[in-house]
């Protein structure tokens, strides 16, 4: 049984049984907009892989610099080509100075890196955005906002 006290009853002037109904309008638009932001958290978990990525390709780097260095530079380079992708194009005839061709490829692979930062980063702030107004969109057409 409902409490009469937090409730209009039926014969209650208009304006009260608004009032109620503009308390859960307002409570179920508050809460698409959390939905909004925990979508904005939960997206913030892809910000750091390009980082990631770089700090894996970095080590592969350091690998390739000990296996220029081998007697088995061509065989090593090889072997670590998984783990180098795109940078074992640098190696593919090998160099004559490895530590100018592995400073070289870090830069650029640096480079390339950040540029994909940036793009996960306006990705996401553009994800954000449209979800917010979806969900704003979505709140004011279930309240009826925009019928008063």
């Amino acid at each position: 049984m409902t409490d009469p006290s937090t409730t209009a009853p039926a014969f209650a002037p208009a304006s009260t049984r608004r009032s109620n109904n503009s308390f859960a309008a307002a409570g179920f638009l508050v809460t698409c907009f959390a939905i909004v932001g925990l979508v904005g958290v939960f997206a913030t978990f892809a910000a750091p892989l390009p980082f990631y990525h770089a700090m894996v390709r970095d080590a592969a780097l350091d690998d390739a610099l000990v296996a220029l260095r081998g007697p088995n530079a061509q065989a090593d380079i090889k072997a670590l080509t998984p783990r180098l992708d795109e940078s074992a194009k640098a190696f593919d005839p090998l160099p004559a100075n490895a530590e100018q061709a592995v400073a070289a490829e870090r830069a650029a692979m640096h480079d390339r890196f950040r540029q994909e930062a940036d793009a996960t980063a306006y990705r996401m702030k553009l994800m954000i955005i449209i979800v917010t107004v979806m969900a704003a969109v979505f709140g004011a057409a279930i309240t009826g906002l925009g019928r008063r």
